[in-house]
Order: C-alpha cells, then structure tokens, then sequence
C-alpha cells in the first residue's frame, strides 16, 4: 500500500546509473582542465568540458521534459475528478493552487479531496503538508 512514507519513486537507470555516471564525466573534464591549465593541451580539455557538460545536461532535460508533461496531466486528472465530484470546474480553485499543491492533492481519496483541497487554500498548506494529512491514500504507481 502506498502511503506518504513510501510514495517517493526512483527510476533506478536514470537516479543511480545515468546521472552519477554524467556526475563523475564532469568532474573527471574539470580535474583534467585543471592539471592541462598551463599546457598546450588546453583546447582539448576545455572541449572535453563542453562534452561533460552537455552529457550533464541531457538526463537533466529529460527528467524535467517528463516532469512537466506528467504536471500537465495531474492538471488534467485533477481538473476531470473535481468536475465529477463537484459539477463545477475546477478553474476558480485552480487559480488559489500552487501546482505542488494540486500534485500533492492527487493522492486524496474522493471523500477528502474537496475538504482538503479547501484547507489547503485557507491554511495555505505546502505539498508536503497536504501529503501527510491524507486519510485515504490513492496509489499512483506509474509516475515518472
């Protein structure tokens, strides 16, 4: 069951393996221009440098490429169950969220879900706040 405790998810191919290894590139270039700073072999440490640097990029893009795709369809999933349960759209209440707020409102159960939703903009709640006050836990086990 998943729960506040637990919901944290890693992609171990991009969290342990990609990253770390871009991690070390870029470190290795830096040491490396630094030990050449003074030689003629200057050129090719700094193009290795601009090498690391957008092999450091391109794990970063590609999380935050699938991050802001998976927020715009916890928008949408959130805007369809408020209008399910509600007959109204979720638009005027959009507007009070912050979208960490709707991210993290997406775990609530049906039951909870308008009531909290409601504190969250009252107490003006953080996600992580929000999190820990759900009762019923909705699981989403395919996020990115």
């Amino acid at each position: 069951m998943q729960n506040y405790k637990n919901h944290t998810r890693y992609f171990p191919l991009h969290h342990f393996l990609i990253t770390p290894l871009t991690l070390i590139i870029m470190a290795w270039s830096l040491v490396n221009l630094f030990t050449l700073w003074e030689t003629k072999e200057i050129s090719q440490a700094l193009y290795n440098i601009l090498i690391a640097f957008v092999l450091l990029l391109l794990p970063v893009l590609a999380r935050i490429y699938a991050l802001k795709t998976q927020d715009r369809i916890i928008r949408l999933e959130m805007r369809q169950r408020y209008f399910e349960l509600t007959g109204t759209s979720f638009l005027k209440m959009e507007k009070k969220l912050r979208m960490s707020q709707i991210i993290a409102l997406r775990f609530a159960g049906d039951e909870e879900l308008i009531p909290l939703m409601e504190k969250a903009v009252k107490d003006k709640l953080k996600s992580n706040e929000i999190k820990k006050s759900i009762q019923n836990w909705q699981e989403d086990r395919r996020r990115v």
